[in-house]
């Protein structure tokens, strides 16, 4: 078990908790949140997406929206359900350094935390609760309202991940109906049952072909899978909830357009159309598709009138790279991987050569990579004794985390001073406690230091990203990803404002009618904004919160905004990591980081760019 000594915070919050009241729900209405993963606010059309346009149209439109960076799923879906950022969630990306072998994750110590058996090793691991805030869901549940979380296994149960019965939230995700899922209830499963529908979640299908360098991906969107999910929420929850006759409050975490948009295969090692193919387009219009039948089954429950619609993405989106002149393990031969070609987990290659330290592999039970050959997931122990490594790299895609258990500031200048040299490289955050380099910023200044209580990273590392030419950047943006999958296909967790850029939108008896709110917004405010309107109380332990937005709210102002930018010291090369953002009062939300000409949005911030 890994502990930490909080006993202040504790008895504050046991403090919260008491004044509470009774758990009564506060709130006559309901509210779904719908999260479309990877959705590009630009990509929104009356043509593409014609019930979330009408959403954002009739409703609020969050023209100006921020995902949290890193801007990974999991990392979001800790903030959408918490209101926190990731220095309080430890929700660091999708692949985090969990500083134990992880048992479900095959004895890895960089565990891909999208899956609900490792979500739960990872709880216990870390005092019951690795997030260390309670949910919304949590919060609803414990406050008198039905509950529900259905959709992409991982982000779904992120809502409440430390409920694992079933009996007081529904769960229903890819895992339901196997060993590994959250079980169904009793009275689920009748409902189940009675409208013919399986107990089992489907698999996707054609759509999880991933393809290879010769291969195209998938062609088809993940149509079968979230059409469950969908017929789950629109003939048997929402129906089960009017008849409780209480107030709800449900999460529909769409897989589509992310999950199409990583596999394509409309772009097999081409940059274009990249995700911009018709095969990205279907998935776009699956995921309206799925909240247009949730629309009509309110509408024909009378439950449209008293429920809030809230879509929020959890990230943008970009096209994949895997180009680089610098990079030692873009030179090397593969079995699988195109001549000249990055190949997965080239960083940790890179680092181990610089480094001159064995590399090895933690999801191959720490086996020592030759040359030729790259790390299974892309992750890496660096150093002379695996089980102890000096460097530990998670990968992740459009940036990754570097941890060093020693916290060794030499070592750290080492490891800084080799990634400067990298074409692939553009921007770099520093854990505080390891000093300031130049070359770097802060971990701090992008709200990644706080009271989490797994492993924080000591380096962030952002990718390189440029756009192809269009219009609009942020729609044909291209970015060098730390994944397996091909050039050409997609990816995010970039700095760009093509990834920091998600969709967001609200309407319902909570929201205002026709407001476009040109104010930034995170989905950290998603969170709060939620409680709020729901009148949830909910004890916090940490301090790096989002802010309500208040005026999307009936009777709101709109507030004043201010621009800023933040740079470090330029390193012996001349590189400095730049950071430009907005604020809102003492909120800070980021647009873009990096280098100068090698992230797409690292210029001045302008509203046209939000439209």
């Amino acid at each position: 078990m890994i502990h930490r000594s909080r006993l202040v915070a504790l008895a504050a919050c046991t403090a919260l908790s008491l004044s509470f009241g009774p758990a009564l729900a506060q709130s006559n209405r309901n509210l779904i949140l719908f999260v479309p993963d990877g959705l590009r606010s630009l990509k929104v059309t009356p043509e593409t997406a014609p019930t979330m346009a009408a959403i954002r149209d009739k409703g609020v439109n969050f023209a100006n929206p921020h995902s949290l960076f890193p801007t990974f799923t999991m990392a979001n879906a800790s903030g959408l359900s918490t209101g926190h950022f990731l220095g309080d969630t430890g929700t660091f990306s999708n692949t985090i350094y969990a500083g134990v072998p992880i048992q479900s994750a095959a004895g890895s110590v960089t565990p891909f935390i999208e899956n609900d058996a490792i979500l739960g090793e990872v709880d216990k691991h870390f005092e019951g609760n690795f997030v260390d805030e309670d949910s919304i869901l949590v919060a609803a549940r414990n406050q008198g309202f039905s509950t529900a979380a259905i959709g992409k296994v991982g982000p779904t149960l992120m809502f409440d991940h430390t409920e694992r019965t079933g009996e007081k939230t529904i769960t229903v995700d890819d895992a339901t109906g196997s060993p590994s899922g959250i079980p169904l209830s009793q009275q689920m499963k009748d409902e189940l049952t009675k409208l013919g529908l399986p107990l089992a979640a489907p698999a996707r299908g054609d759509n999880g072909k991933v393809g290879d360098n010769k291969t195209p991906g998938t062609l088809a969107a993940n149509l079968v899978q979230q059409g469950y999910f969908a017929d789950v929420v629109a003939k048997a929850v929402l129906p089960m909830f009017k008849a409780r006759n209480k107030p709800f409050v449900l999460v529909f975490w769409s897989r589509d357009p992310d999950g199409t948009q990583h596999n394509q295969g409309d772009s097999l090692l081409k940059v274009e159309p990249g995700i911009n193919g018709p095969t990205s387009l279907a998935a776009i219009k699956n995921a309206d598709d799925n909240l247009a039948s949730l629309r009509k089954a309110l509408e024909e429950l009378g439950l449209a009138d008293t429920t809030d619609i809230v879509v929020s993405a959890d990230h943008g989106f970009s096209t994949i790279s895997k180009e680089s002149k610098t990079s030692p393990a873009a030179q090397a031969k593969y079995a699988d991987v195109p001549e000249g070609m990055l190949p997965g987990g080239f960083l940790a290659i890179d680092l181990s050569k610089a480094l001159a330290l064995p590399l090895a592999d933690p999801d191959n039970k720490n086996a020592a990579v030759a040359d030729g050959t790259y790390p299974k997931r892309g992750n890496g122990l660096i150093g002379n004794d695996a089980a102890k490594p000096d460097v530990v790299v998670a990968s992740n895609g459009g940036s990754d985390l570097i941890y060093l258990p020693s916290k060794d500031r030499a070592l750290a200048q080492k490891v800084v001073d080799a990634l400067l040299k990298q074409d692939y490289i553009s921007g770099l955050f520093l854990d505080s406690d390891l000093g300031a380099i130049p070359g770097t910023l802060p971990m701090s200044a992008i709200n990644m230091q706080g009271a989490s209580r797994t492993p924080r990273p000591s380096i962030v590392v952002n990718f390189r990203s440029y756009s192809t030419g269009c219009a609009q950047p942020v729609l044909c943006t291209v970015e060098v990803a730390d994944t397996g999958l091909q050039q050409g296909q997609g990816m995010h967790g970039s700095f760009s404002r093509a990834d920091t850029m998600n969709f967001m939108a609200a309407m319902g008896p909570s929201f205002k009618k026709g407001f476009v709110n040109d104010a930034p917004v995170s989905n950290a405010d998603i969170g709060k904004t939620i409680a709020d309107v729901l009148g949830l109380k909910i004890p916090f332990k940490g301090s790096l919160q989002g802010r309500v937005i208040g005026e999307a709210l009936p009777g709101g102002t709109e507030p004043d905004v201010k621009s800023w930018t933040e740079k470090g010291q330029p390193s012996p090369e001349g590189l400095t990591t730049t950071l430009m953002g907005q604020s809102v009062g003492t909120q800070r939300y980021f647009d873009a980081a990096g280098f100068e000409g090698r992230t797409v949005g690292l210029i001045e911030y302008k509203k046209a760019a939000s439209r």
